[in-house]
């Protein structure tokens, strides 16, 4: 039986947090409630304990539809970040340092926007669609909501090299460019995430 990469990352992310418990070290499951509000991109992501004030986290996400007027962020994205924890883990002041890496289908989204030497406006009217891969560093905070919820929110910097194929429109076959480097640096991370500890 063929496995499609939404259920690998899913297999995956079961695997890790059972091994998490088979240790008894104290782990959480969590969503980032700006991916699934803003890109309709099911995600999910396990943290689990390494020491008193080290955790390792892992969040994955895919987006396989196609926005109505034929508007296309497809994409998938595996992030594993180990965390330093300045109280305790789970509570409060974080940073970490976390790398990233996917494949995207990107196209006929209608913006303006020029970032820090990235044109994202080329979006609007041709269609990318490649790998990518990165490293960063990343700012958090956690509330404390009850015995065993939490929210947590979290921005992260670094840099992202990338690799693609540019189309004319969102369904054309043409290509205009083929195999074509980009390097990014800027925002590589960005999570108010709802966390269920245990």
């Amino acid at each position: 039986m063929k496995m499609n990469v939404g259920n690998k990352v899913i297999l995956f992310l079961c695997m890790l947090l059972s091994c998490a418990g088979a240790r008894a070290q104290k782990a959480a499951v969590k969503t980032n409630l700006l991916y699934d509000a803003a890109a309709f991109t099911a995600n999910a992501g396990v943290e689990v304990g390494l020491a008193p004030r080290w955790t390792l986290d892992v969040s994955a996400n895919y987006n396989g539809w196609t926005l109505s007027h034929d508007r296309k962020w497809k994409h998938w994205l595996v992030q594993p970040e180990a965390r330093y924890w300045f109280c305790e883990r789970f509570a409060r002041h974080f940073v970490g340092a976390h790398l990233l890496g996917g494949q995207y289908n990107v196209g006929n989204l209608k913006n303006g926007i020029s970032f820090l030497g990235t044109d994202f406006s080329k979006l609007s009217d041709r269609r990318y669609q490649g790998w990518f891969t990165g490293a960063g560093v990343a700012y958090g905070y956690a509330w404390i909501l009850g015995k065993h919820w939490n929210l947590e929110a979290e921005i992260g910097v670094g840099y992202i090299y990338t690799r693609f194929d540019s189309y004319p429109c969102a369904e054309c076959g043409t290509k205009l460019a083929e195999d074509r480097p980009h390097h990014y640096v800027g925002p590589t991370k960005a999570a108010i995430n709802l966390v269920y500890t245990f």
